[in-house]
């Protein structure tokens, strides 16, 4: 695709870019966060780490001050009961807690310096507000959103300018963010009942098989989805 370092899963293996079984009861540890698994190796290693900053949850209540799946209500929409970040470090040890994601790196929105280029004008008018990369060589990136619905929006315009791509494929979000990895293991590690993220998928005609959620979206036209095939 044209916007590369934004999504380069709709067209090959990477990509752009509740936590209680999806409406389900109790809080579990939530992307490592209160929780005491440590593993390591590979993409799709996870090390989780503990509480961050004022807007985040802490290690006894992970949805405190609104963090990481705060206010998720258990009869919402499919897009409701998403994980929540508020801060791209809450968002990073997260995707920490289920795919390698340490250190996060910042990446300006500008680039290098110009904001007038096609993967800035696409950020622009999906309204992401921070992005950074982490994980093995920075193959993984995650991006904070400030207008959910906008930034679906976006992502179905540009679907639909590049002709389409991987039909079984689209960018991994959360409520106030997203993410998507060169790896396709990573991608699929937070597609898993245990993350609770979804795929934003804007194909025309996607079906997945039987057994897969094929949820609506915030925009007609696209729907959230845990299949995913590169």
């Amino acid at each position: 695709m044209r916007f590369k370092p934004l999504i380069i899963t709709v067209t090959a293996t990477a990509a752009l870019l509740s936590l209680t079984g999806c409406g389900g009861g109790g809080n579990p540890a939530l992307g490592g966060i209160g929780g005491d698994s440590v593993a390591t190796g590979g993409d799709n290693a996870y090390n989780g780490t503990g509480d961050g900053g004022p807007n985040e949850g802490t290690l006894d209540n992970p949805t405190k001050n609104g963090g990481v799946n705060g206010n998720a209500p258990k009869n919402g929409t499919a897009f409701q009961k998403l994980p929540k970040a508020a801060t791209m470090a809450a968002a990073a040890r997260f995707v920490n807690g289920f795919t390698n994601c340490d250190p996060i790196k910042a990446v300006p929105l500008g680039g290098s310096g110009s904001s007038t280029g096609p993967d800035e004008q696409f950020i622009k008018s999906a309204t992401v507000i921070e992005r950074g990369t982490c994980g093995s060589r920075g193959r993984t990136s995650i991006y904070m959103i400030k207008d959910p619905k906008a930034f679906q929006t976006a992502f179905k315009a540009e679907i639909a300018a590049e002709g389409g791509g991987n039909p079984n494929s689209g960018i991994v979000i959360g409520q106030d963010f997203a993410m998507g990895s060169e790896s396709s293991d990573a991608m699929s590690a937070l597609l898993t009942p245990q993350a609770g993220l979804l795929m934003l998928n804007c194909h025309e005609g996607f079906t997945p098989p039987s057994g897969y959620r094929k949820e609506p979206a915030l925009v007609k036209g696209c729907v959230l989805t845990d299949y995913y095939v590169d």
